[in-house]
């Protein structure tokens, strides 16, 4: 297949027992990337594949449990013996480096240069590894973030990261394969735009015309049962719940 998404976690918005925060290994030709590190995942990475071959890692915002086993990642690269041949590129919002060095406290992140090469995301980005081809597109949340387009083969996978509505999904999503979206909350609180309703994520779905939903995301309010079922109903076609674990082929 020209096209693989494993899912690591799918937690919102801490880890439970065998559930880690939100992060996906992509498969393609000559390429593994890691998409979102949430807390736990680096863990569960290792069950897939030895870190120290992946070709990037890609970070759609900087929440903690979007990126907290970063450091997890600083210290198996730098002193675990998992030392990759060359530092792996981070593709991530402005601010990265500069966050995880603080955590080590340390006020310049260039020592993290040795293992980790970052690289700040903008709206419109593409990087290219092996086969797959990665487009960034700025969505709404309360901090800057990122959707993600990945491609290899003629195969599309769409991933909302974090966000609110905003066109910019359909637009991201549009004649996707899988899209893997985001439903962490019941209802929207008044004024607030920051994450998605089941509705939401299927109502985008829906208007880009993707050949299947997958929800992830799935805050405390809902169960993850629940809120793929309102998914569905909203999308009107394949649409299930992501699991860690599970591995799907496009």
């Amino acid at each position: 297949m020209s096209l693989t998404l494993t899912v690591l976690g799918t937690a919102s918005p801490h880890p439970a027992p065998g559930r880690p925060c939100s992060g996906h290994l992509l498969s393609a030709p000559g390429a593994e990337v890691w998409v979102d590190a949430g807390t736990g995942t680096f863990a569960e990475l290792q069950r897939h594949t030895d870190p120290a071959r992946l070709s990037a890692i890609w970070i759609s915002h900087l929440h903690a449990d979007h990126t907290a086993d970063l450091l997890a990642a600083f210290y198996a690269f730098a002193y675990g013996g998992l030392t990759p041949p060359a530092p792996v590129p981070v593709y991530a919002p402005q601010g990265c480096a500069e966050r995880l060095a603080g955590f080590l406290g340390r006020p310049d992140p260039g020592f993290l240069g040795g293992v980790l090469d970052f690289r700040p995301l903008s709206d419109g980005h593409t990087a290219r590894h092996g086969d797959l081809l990665l487009t960034s597109r700025a969505v709404t949340h309360d901090v800057e973030a990122y959707g993600l387009r990945a491609e290899s083969g003629g195969r599309v996978l769409a991933y909302s990261g974090d966000s609110g509505p905003c066109p910019a999904l359909a637009e991201l999503a549009r004649g996707a394969d899988l899209f893997l979206c985001e439903a962490d909350i019941d209802a929207h609180r008044e004024g607030e735009q920051v994450h998605l309703t089941p509705e939401d994520a299927g109502a985008a779905a829906r208007a880009a015309g993707a050949g299947g939903l997958l929800v992830t995301h799935v805050g405390p309010t809902l169960t993850p049962e629940s809120a793929t079922a309102r998914a569905a109903a909203a999308f009107g076609g394949p649409t299930r719940t992501a699991r860690e674990g599970a591995v799907h082929r496009l």
